[in-house]
Formats: structure tokens, sequence, C-alpha cells
């Protein structure tokens, strides 16, 4: 019996899809228009996380320890840094090594540098990185109340803009898909309450020999959750083979290589957006069909 029920819900949802042609491809091309939207603005979102990511592991501040301190000393600044929060590595550059990055980056002229063969003023130093770039500025206010040390080095410009731009693009984010939800809700409450208003009198037959609002109600559920997995469906295809070909766009033009820096892939976001588009899809379905049968259930 609970069988037979459950397969006449389902076929009468069905049946409701593939009898309103018109308003179901409506539905279909407003939703898969959400998800699109969404879904740009989500790997956007997730490739600049990716370069905030990337940042930290590399992206750091150098402390430089005055030139009077001894070897234990060195030593123990190097441990106070790295028990700090927000503190990743702390790799010790000697000054010998210092003098010698100094001359690659002088490269054809780093012989101005041979002077300080014999007499190195560089100082011994440490290349700090981050776990998260938002505690940069803490981490380096921390370190500059140890003794012995003589300056820090940063490119705190880098880190906020990059931290500034993380977090717009997640707001925007946020916001839009608000906005595409409620539009969503909207377009399909108004696309299954024609379905339901052409069957008003069945539905007051139903509901006077004794249905439950629930039987009622859930073939037209139904219909709203296959509205939404096949406009998740028809996204995926779409935003998977866009970013795939414009992702290959751009690494073929070596772009990121100039920048150092890498796209996330689309197997890598795969699970984490189907999770997000059946979600968005049998949530904004299932709204939107319990909206717009609030009326005629009652009787």
């Amino acid at each position: 019996m609970k069988y037979n029920i459950f397969t006449y819900l389902i076929g009468e949802g069905f049946k409701n899809v593939f009898k309103n042609k018109k308003s179901t491809a409506a539905s279909l091309m407003i939703m898969c228009a959400t998800m699109i939207i969404f879904g740009v603005f989500f790997i956007i979102g997730e490739n600049i996380n990716h370069f905030v990511r990337e940042v930290e592991e590399v992206q750091g501040i150098q402390v430089f320890i005055n030139t009077d301190a001894t070897d234990e000393q060195i030593k123990e600044i190097g441990e106070k840094i790295l028990s700090l929060d927000g503190v990743n590595t702390a790799e010790f550059v000697s000054k010998e090594e210092g003098l010698a990055q100094m001359k690659e980056r002088f490269k054809e002229k780093e012989y101005l540098l041979d002077t300080y063969n014999d007499n190195n003023i560089f100082p011994d130093s440490y290349v700090v990185t981050f776990t998260d770039l938002n505690l940069s500025s803490q981490v380096q206010e921390q370190i500059m109340q140890f003794d012995n040390i003589k300056r820090i080095t940063n490119r705190n410009e880098v880190v906020s803009a990059l931290i500034s731009l993380a977090n717009g693009v997640r707001i925007i984010t946020g916001a839009i898909l608000i906005l595409l939800i409620v539009i969503s809700i909207f377009i399909i409450a108004n696309t299954i309450k024609l379905t339901v208003h052409a069957r008003r009198k069945e539905i007051s037959i139903m509901k006077y020999v004794g249905a439950t609002n629930n039987f009622i109600r859930w073939p037209f559920i139904v219909e709203g959750i296959i509205i939404g997995i096949l406009a998740g469906i028809i996204s995926m295809a779409i935003i998977g083979g866009l970013y795939s070909f414009l992702a290959d766009k751009i690494l073929s033009s070596g772009f990121m290589n100039i920048v150092n820096m890498s796209l996330v892939s689309f197997a890598d976001m795969f699970t984490l957006i189907v999770i997000i588009y059946l979600v968005l899809g049998i949530g904004i379905g299932v709204l939107g069909s319990t909206i717009s049968m609030r009326k005629y259930l009652k009787v």
C-alpha cells in the first residue's frame, strides 16, 4: 500500500512536469540562470581563496636581528617566533646567505657587492610565513617586542589587498545568492501555482473525500524537486564546460606562470558544487511548491 502511494505521488510529480511544458521551461531557465550566476561567483571566490592560501605559504615577513646577538639568542628568537599564533614557518637566513641572495638580485652587477665579502654588513634574519594572513600585523607587533630585533620588512599592501578582495567576493557572492534565491522561489511558486490553479476543483474534491494536505501537496513538491535537480544538472554542465575552457586558455597563455599562481581545477570543486546545487535546487523547488499550495489547501 505504502509503495503504491509513493509511486503515485512520484508519478504525479513527473506528470505535472511534462504536462506543463511552457511553465516548466520558464522555471528551468530562471533556476539555471540563478545557479550559473551563483556558480560564477562561487568559482571566483574559490580561486581567490586558493590564491590567498598560496600567498600564505610563500608570502612572509623578514625579521632582521641585531648584529651583536649571540647564537643562543638568535636560536631563542626563532623558537619564540614559531610559538606565536598564526606563524607557519620561521626559516633562518644567515648573513652569508643574505649576501648571496642580494648578489643574485644584482645578477650581472653582483661584483658591486664584492667589497662585503670580508666585511659582511647583512644581518642574520628569519623569513616567517603565516597560517593566516589576517594575523600578519599581530605577529609583527609581537615580534617587535622581542629583544635583539633590528627591523621587519613586509608587504602589508599585498596582504591587505588580497584579504580585502577575498572578503569582498564572499560578501558579494552571499548577497547575490540571497537575491537570486528569492527571485527563483517567486518564479517557481508562481509557475506551480498555475498548475495548482488548473486543478483547483480536483484538489477541493480530494479534500472533501478525506485526502490529507500532505497527500495533495507531495506531487507538486516532487515537481519542484525535479525542476530543481534538472536545473542543477544543466547548470553543472554549462559552468563546468565554460570554466574548463577558460582555465585551459588562461593556463596556456602563461599568465599564471608569470604571477606564480595556479587555478583550482573544476574536479577539485566538483563535489562541493554538486552538493550546493542539489541543496539549492531541491530547497528552492520545495519552498516554491509549498508557498504556491497554501491558498488551495484551505478548504
